[in-house]
C-alpha cells in the first residue's frame, strides 16, 4: 500500500478519534512527519539525516559542533531546521517581500532552488504539506 495513502488514512483516523486538530498541524510536525515519519534515526539516500532529513553540509553548516549523535536528538534536529528555514525564509522575504506561503515554504525546505518553479513531485509533496499545515483534513 502507498505509504503516503497509509499516512493519510492514520491522520483521518486521529481527527476522527478527535486526537488531532481539526485547524492541521504546526509546520515543524508536518515537516517531521512528511520528511521521515518522525523519525529520528532516519537516513536518507543522500545521506540526509534527522526527523527533518537535513543534508549533511547543511548540518555542519548551522549544527552544533560535536558528536553525530547529536543528528538523532529531536531538540538539535529542530534548532537546526529552524537555523537553515530562517535564513532561506528572510531571503524570500528579501526578494518577495512577503513571507512564504505553507506551499512555498515546504518548496524552500525540500528545493530551494525551484521557488518559482516547482518540479512534479516537489509540488506534490508542498501540497500534501500545505494540506497538514492549513487544511480542516
Amino acid at each position: 500500500m502507498n505509504k503516503h495513502l497509509l499516512l493519510a488514512g492514520g491522520l483521518l483516523c486521529l481527527l476522527i478519534l478527535g486526537r488531532l486538530p481539526a485547524a492541521g498541524m504546526d509546520r515543524w510536525a508536518a515537516l517531521s512527519l512528511l520528511e521521515s515519519g518522525d523519525n529520528d534515526a532516519a537516513v536518507g539516500r543522500a545521506g540526509e539525516v534527522s526527523r527533518f532529513q537535513i543534508k549533511p553540509g547543511l548540518w555542519e553548516q548551522y549544527g552544533p559542533p560535536g558528536p553525530a549523535a547529536a543528528r538523532t536528538n529531536p531538540r538539535a534536529a529542530l534548532r537546526v531546521a529552524r537555523a537553515i528555514m530562517d535564513s532561506r525564509c528572510g531571503e524570500f522575504k528579501r526578494r518577495f517581500h512577503r513571507s512564504p506561503t505553507d506551499f512555498e515554504y515546504y518548496v524552500l525546505w525540500n528545493a530551494p532552488a525551484q521557488i518559482q518553479k516547482p518540479g512534479r513531485v516537489v509540488a506534490e509533496r508542498a501540497t500534501r504539506f500545505r494540506n497538514l499545515v492549513a487544511s480542516d483534513l
